[in-house]
This record gives C-alpha cells, structure tokens and sequence, in this order.
C-alpha cells in the first residue's frame, strides 16, 4: 500500500516532533515514522543519572513551555515524560514502530519530485519532501584507538552506561572530556578508581554568569549562530564543560583523575604518554555520535564516511531532502530540545519556498 503525505519525517524524537509542530503551523500534511514503540527518541536509552545542561525555560519544543522551575536543569526521565506528553498533544499522524530502512527517488512520472520511503515492514510511503530527525544516538562513535580492538578488559560506550554501581571496584579509564563524560566519571567515582583521558586539558565553562544561565547570555550575543565562534564552543582546545564548579571541585580531589590521552592499549593495560603501564578492567567511551541515517546511502545523499552532505539542514544533493538535529547543524544548539523547533522552521520554509 502506497501512503501519500507533503512531507515524510523521519524519527519521533524531539526533532522529528518539532518538525512535525512547525509542519503543522505552515499548513503541511505530515506523517511521523518512528523505529520505537513511542515518541521519546533516545532519551529513555541515556544513563540514569542524566541532567541537561541547559535550563527548562531553555529545554522546550516550539508551543509547549518545560514544566516545572524555569531556572531547574531537567532530569532524563523528566525529559522523557515531557516528550511523551508533547507527542500525545500534537495534532500530528506519528506512526510509532515504522522502522526506515531506505529513502529512494520515486519512480513514475513524477520521479523528480517525490521520494519514496520504506519500512521494515514493507511499507512505502512517499512525498515530496522527506526530513531526517532521526538523530546520532544509534550511531555511537568509535575513535580508531592503538589497541582497541584487542583489549581484552571490558569496552563500553557511553550509550550503553546506565548507572555507577555495575562497576563497583573496577579501574575504569574514560576516554573523552565532555559534559557527558565528566558526569559519568564523577558519579563512577563513587564507586571505582576512574581517569579521563583526554587529548587537551578540561575545559570548564561557567554554568552562570552575574545570576544568568550562559546558555541564555549564548544566545543574547548571537555566539549560539556565529560561525567564528564554533572551534570556541566545539573543542578546538577541548570541548567545553558547563560547570557551577561542583565537577572542577570533583576533579580537584584526584578521583576522577584526568590524564593526557594514552597511547595505547595492549591486552587488559592501559600504555600512558610517560610509558607506564597499568591494568584497567573497564575502557569507557565518551566520544560522541555520528548521524544515524543509513537510510540514505543508496539516495547518494551522504559523503564517504556516512555524514549528511547540506548547507544548514537543506540537502546539497537532493531537492525536497532535508535534516533537522544535526550537530551545529546552524548553530551551538541546533542538536538540542531548544534549538531543534527554530531549525526545523528555517528548513522547511526553505524546501517549500
């Protein structure tokens, strides 16, 4: 059976569902698919312990305002229930349990014009304009580390980490120094002897500045969309890491540790720059995601290691393609619940302009 709709949204997590707010507004017929069984994206798969780095008056999806203190950081199961209810209010078609496995040019007359989306269930759904929110989480990066793939210890990414006490009295080694990773290592710290190895030093950034949440003074500066400030806010020298001072004051302590990043793994050790070696049970990685859209690779519509090929979200291959939850995607906070909404307006506007 073939489904017709203006525009296909893949994903039914926080940037699918701003996607599929912001179609509604301009007046388009719209179809969410979701892989899962509800409309959370990765959110119910992150650690426990997860608190977003941004304020709640700064976590909302367009129309609907976080609930609870605007100045509080929200949890992840907070998050979780926020996007749940989101979906349930949306007057949107999202279609939970409808897997993309392909996104193909359509056939026909109108080859041109439409795509053609398919399901793992063999389902084919087609319109003129297809956007990919299916965001990176399914896709965990994992960096080409000298002896990785032999280490005979325990190699775990960060998606799969869910809470401290699997690991009690391990020596764990995280790799990677970002917010995620420093708040993974200061919780296991309670539980295990942990390092983070990193190839620059940390690199705190204040959480609040004269009272003000530095998400909000990003934003007022317009440092949030400037593209000089980038290598700033992305890790030229380091990725920043938002801090009250709590993690800098964590850290100080010398459990977890931070190192310059090791230079190799032989066996179940850890070989450091100095040329110690010491036995490690646990190689955690902090180090990020890519995009999860394979579902593209036959469309010619990624470049040569599986990234999107586009200019701020509208595809520079395809008329009518366009991805909304990309990383810097057009700004600091394009991947994130407050800058997805805005994003999702600029492509849309732009694909059916």
């Amino acid at each position: 059976m073939l489904h017709r709709f203006d525009t296909i949204i893949i994903g039914g997590g926080q940037a699918g569902l701003a996607t599929a707010r912001v179609a509604g507004d301009l007046g388009l017929t719209s179809v969410v698919l979701e892989a899962a069984r509800s409309a959370a994206g990765s959110w119910p798969h992150y650690y426990d312990s997860l608190t977003l780095f941004s304020p709640a008056r700064r976590s909302a999806l367009p129309g609907a305002p976080f609930p609870g203190d605007p100045d509080g950081y929200p949890t992840r199961d907070e998050v979780v229930a926020y996007l749940a209810g989101y979906a349930e209010r949306l007057d949107a078609d999202i279609r939970t349990g409808h897997r993309v496995v392909k996104v193909a040019a359509g056939t026909g007359e109108r080859r041109e014009r439409r795509f053609e989306v398919a399901t793992e269930s063999g389902q084919i759904f087609t319109a003129a304009t297809v956007i990919a929110a299916t965001g990176a989480f399914s896709r965990p990066h994992r960096p080409g580390l000298q002896g990785l793939d032999g280490f005979t210890g325990t190699v775990l990414h960060s998606a799969r980490y869910r809470r401290p006490e699997e690991f009690a009295g391990r020596r764990v080694v995280i790799v990677g120094g970002g917010n995620s990773a420093v708040q993974i290592a200061i919780e296991l710290a309670e539980h295990s002897r942990v390092t983070l190895a990193t190839r620059h030093p940390l690199r705190f950034m204040p959480q609040r500045v004269a009272g003000v949440d530095m998400h909000i003074w990003l934003q007022r500066t317009g440092l949030d969309t400037a593209g000089w400030a980038r290598p700033l806010l992305t890790g030229g020298k380091g990725t920043p890491v938002f801090d009250t001072g709590t993690y800098r004051d964590a850290i100080a302590t010398g459990n977890p540790d931070r190192r310059p990043m090791f230079t190799g793994l032989d066996g179940d050790h850890v070989v450091w720059r100095n040329g110690t070696r010491e036995r490690v049970d646990v190689v955690l990685l902090a180090t990020g995601f890519r995009p999860g859209v394979d579902y593209l690779a036959e469309l010619g519509a990624l470049d040569g290691d599986g990234l999107p090929l586009h200019r701020a979200g509208v595809s520079t291959t395809h008329p009518g393609l366009g991805y909304v939850g990309l990383e810097w995607q057009r700004s600091f906070a394009s991947a994130t619940l407050r800058g997805v909404g805005a994003d999702a307006r600029y492509v849309l506007t732009r694909l059916h302009s």
